[in-house]
């Protein structure tokens, strides 16, 4: 989950009104949020839903709290200034990175802690809501030195050079990405291109390589510098769309003046940013019927205007910074987060059971007690999860696709698709602790759900995976002996060939002529995939299976 930095005294000079440390946490429950840790003036917030990332700045906070606390209503306000700059987008980008936004910001001078603010935000939003840049990456220029109009367009990898940041020396875009740190770490979105996206002016001088790298001479805002030119590129529009109009609002809260830049394709052209809202209709039979309580039409249109929508007659506005509005029950959960669920009267108990915990359950319980025995560290994740995570990094071919259960409308590409093994989590999982020390021995147990034709399957897995310098098969096959011997079993290991792991050193797990799952060492390609260093060994068990088995 995503956490941000900032002052609290810029926080409350944001929202115009001094707020106590008391009062902050009560505030940041309202955001899904919680204070991690508060040094001095310097406050941390850890948020624990991803659906909002408008509030992943102080500026998105204020913005919130304004409503919250009563000092605004409804839709903030913000006024786009037209300029007469121009964005051209070739039709070389279709295949490549077809979508790209800009605007530009004038009139605040940056300091130290003013950019620190700034790049957190990039950050948070290519990290976290886009995908580690592949659906949203963001660029931040001094846009003084830039000579409108700004072309977009894909070149052949060396036939552009140009020196990127932190570097001395001009590279061309196929060195950039074997040689510089931002290259090799993102070089997986191009894998598979031909050609490379590029913005430059129209002195043709380079402003960036997106998603990877920005120039040394037009890519970088200075402190002092008082005019941003704000882009963002991307293969997901609405996405791109939303990030644009966050930024647009946050710079606008601190005070900026935002110009807007015309963006023409090949056959259209789109005014940005573009701040154009949706509405929803609700009604109050679905709000009795959601969180049981009658309120007057008043009372309705008072809580969704402090959540920063506007309200007419039950036909409710959406801002341009929030795309998490899937359905009017989504509008009625704000109701009651400002209503507050602690005013809201308990139901009194109607029935009385004793519960106790299903057979299977304890079997899989004690699989975990025995992993936990054996040293290793256990990981929760989400069930759901994506199509570029458990196949294409992993290198699943087309036929093992098929057993994938797809989320027909989802809110993020990140979790738009049910979790139908374990591995790629834990691999995941272990591209982001690198900087831990080793070994590193991780476990997770979850359901996982698969397809058969039409018949859809839900399953008890776990994955037992460990990494360090020396790891092989031989370690990990003895977690797979050490739990084979206390269930009284005995297993044969099937030759077999998965992409995921290497051949010669990757086996079916067989129990009574049943498969039970896979044990291996993965394969150096898949490491690379996940930017891992260190040998990997991973074991993942059907444990509905084994536990018929074992019953």
């Amino acid at each position: 989950m995503p956490t941000i930095t900032f002052s609290l005294v810029d926080l409350n000079n944001l929202i115009g009104k001094k707020i106590t440390e008391e009062k902050l946490v009560e505030l940041f429950d309202y955001a899904k949020a919680e204070l991690e840790r508060k040094e001095g003036d310097e406050i941390t917030v850890k948020f624990n839903d991803t659906n909002q990332p408008y509030l992943w700045s102080v500026e998105g906070l204020a913005i919130f709290f304004r409503g919250v606390l009563g000092l605004e209503k409804g839709i903030p306000k913000i006024k786009i200034e037209k300029s007469n700059n121009k964005l051209f987008v070739d039709k070389s980008v279709k295949t490549v990175r077809p979508y790209i936004s800009a605007f530009i910001a004038k009139g605040v001078k940056i300091d130290d802690y003013l950019l620190k603010q700034i790049i957190q935000l990039q950050e948070k939003l290519c990290d976290n809501y886009g995908q580690r840049r592949q659906k949203i990456a963001i660029g931040v220029y001094t846009s003084k030195k830039i000579e409108f109009p700004v072309n977009y367009k894909a070149v052949d990898p060396e036939s552009v050079d140009f020196v990127p940041l932190d570097f001395k020396e001009s590279l061309n875009l196929r060195e950039i990405i074997e040689k510089h740190p931002k290259g090799k770490e993102y070089a997986w979105i191009l894998k598979d291109e031909k050609r490379y996206p590029i913005l430059l002016d129209s002195r043709k001088n380079i402003l960036s390589f997106p998603p990877i790298i920005n120039s040394a001479e037009l890519g970088k805002i200075k402190i002092g510098d008082d005019e941003i030119f704000f882009e963002a590129t991307g293969n997901d529009e609405n996405a791109i769309r939303l990030a644009t109009n966050i930024f647009a609002h946050a710079l606008y809260l601190r005070g900026f003046k935002i110009y807007s830049i015309t963006i023409e394709y090949d056959n259209k052209k789109v005014e940005i940013p573009d701040i154009r809202t949706e509405k929803i209709k609700i009604n109050k039979e679905l709000i009795k019927s959601l969180i049981g309580i009658e309120l007057k039409d008043k009372e309705v249109k008072e809580l969704l205007e402090k959540a920063r929508y506007d309200f007419d007659n039950y036909s409710v506005e959406i801002p341009s910074f929030r795309q998490d509005i899937m359905h009017a029950v989504d509008v009625v959960e704000d109701v009651a987060i400002q209503y507050g669920y602690n005013n809201l009267e308990s139901s009194p108990l109607t029935t009385y059971t004793i519960g106790q915990t299903f057979e299977k359950t304890n079997f899989v319980d004690r699989i975990r007690t025995i992993i936990v025995g054996l040293g290793f560290q256990e990981v929760w994740s989400s069930v759901l999860s994506n199509k570029k995570l458990m196949n294409e990094q992993m290198n699943i071919e087309n036929e093992e696709k098929n057993n994938m259960i797809e989320i027909e409308e989802y809110i993020s590409e990140t979790y738009s698709t049910v979790r139908n093994w374990l591995t790629p989590i834990m691999l995941d999982f272990l591209s982001q602790n690198k900087h831990n020390d080793f070994p590193q021995k991780i476990f997770e147990q979850g359901i996982v759900t698969t397809k058969n034709d039409k018949e859809i399957n839900d399953y008890e897995n776990i994955s037992i995976v460990t990494s360090q310098p020396n790891t092989d098969f031989t370690e990990i096959k003895q977690v797979l002996d050490y739990i084979m011997k206390l269930l009284n079993l005995t297993y044969q290991l099937d030759e077999t060939e998965h992409n995921s792991f290497i051949s010669g050193r990757i086996g079916k797990i067989i129990v009574n002529k049943t498969e039970i799952g896979l044990i291996g060492e993965i394969s150096p390609k898949i490491l690379f995939n996940f930017h891992l260093e260190n040998p990997v060994a991973a074991l993942e068990l059907n444990l509905t299976k084994l536990f018929e088995l074992v019953k």
